[in-house]
């Protein structure tokens, strides 16, 4: 019983840095004025209300998936269709969403991201969810959606050229990216390269976070803030800190995604590097 009692908590705590991450990115949007929404970012030239309206559609189909199978299910065909017809994901979640922007689209997102964490947190902590590539524990499943919700509040961070400092909830992200490391590989078609490299990151208060076993030559090591920032494509490892060495720990973090769905290039070297001010 004590096991299980644990790993409660550990969801929870998950839960909770999903909440915490959406909640500081909605505080930053709040200081926002209304033209501000309609700005392009450095990430495929989206608006700020097109990076939110992409949060909250996905907050929508996580929900659809803690709703069960069938929920799930429809909505998806929902997005197929509208691919087949030609639409691209950013198309589709525009006609989803239609008229919803700025403010509006700041309050309908929050409320729902808020029942989400409602939910996530009433499930047990053995649940396996739906989404867009394989099925994932509830745990790995809320990380998701905090990774997501972190990456893209990045580049509206970099828009408006406010600093941002980094938490101990990255520790989630760095898992997510260390456990994907296979599924880099394998979402590509490619042979993976060889046995994970080992990871050792510096967290931001300071302490040293460790996964897999020393590889011999394969090492990526350097800061958590930088290897997250790699995995989830908000920057080129070139425009990082990274030390990175070995033929499999290279050929990972030149490609590296931590999130599902088809094959995404990261940004070319300097495209998203933000000058210290």
């Amino acid at each position: 019983m004590r096991g299980h009692a644990v790993e409660d908590d550990q969801m929870l705590q998950q839960v909770a840095d999903f909440r915490a991450e959406a909640e500081e990115l909605q505080t930053l949007l709040a200081t926002l004025k209304d033209q501000d929404w309609q700005r392009p970012t450095s990430f495929k030239s989206w608006t700020v209300n097109d990076v939110v309206q992409h949060l909250h559609a996905s907050v929508l189909m996580a929900s659809a998936s803690v709703a069960g199978a069938e929920p799930f299910a429809r909505f998806r065909d929902e997005i197929q269709t509208a691919r087949e017809n030609g639409m691209t994901r950013l198309e589709e979640t525009r006609q989803r969403l239609g008229d919803l922007t700025a403010g509006r689209l700041l309050e309908r997102w929050h409320q729902q991201m808020v029942a989400l964490c409602d939910r996530l947190s009433g499930l047990p902590a053995d649940t396996r969810l739906k989404w867009a590539g394989p099925d994932m524990g509830v745990r790995m499943f809320t990380t998701a959606r905090q990774m997501e919700t972190w990456a893209h509040g990045q580049s509206i961070y970099d828009l408006v050229r406010k600093p941002r400092q980094p938490t101990g909830r990255l520790r989630n992200i760095a898992e997510l990216g260390v456990r994907t490391y296979g599924w880099t590989f394998f979402n590509r078609a490619i042979e993976q390269p060889g046995p994970a490299p080992f990871v050792g990151l510096r967290g931001p208060s300071g302490e040293v976070w460790e996964w897999n076993p020393p590889a011999g030559e394969s090492n990526v090591t350097g800061s958590a803030l930088d290897f997250c920032q790699v995995v989830t494509q908000v920057r080129n490892v070139a425009d990082t800190a990274l030390q990175v060495t070995g033929e499999p720990a290279r050929r990972w973090m030149n490609i590296a995604q931590c999130f599902a769905g088809p094959p995404e290039d990261p940004p070319l070297p300097g495209a998203r590097l933000i000058p210290a001010s």
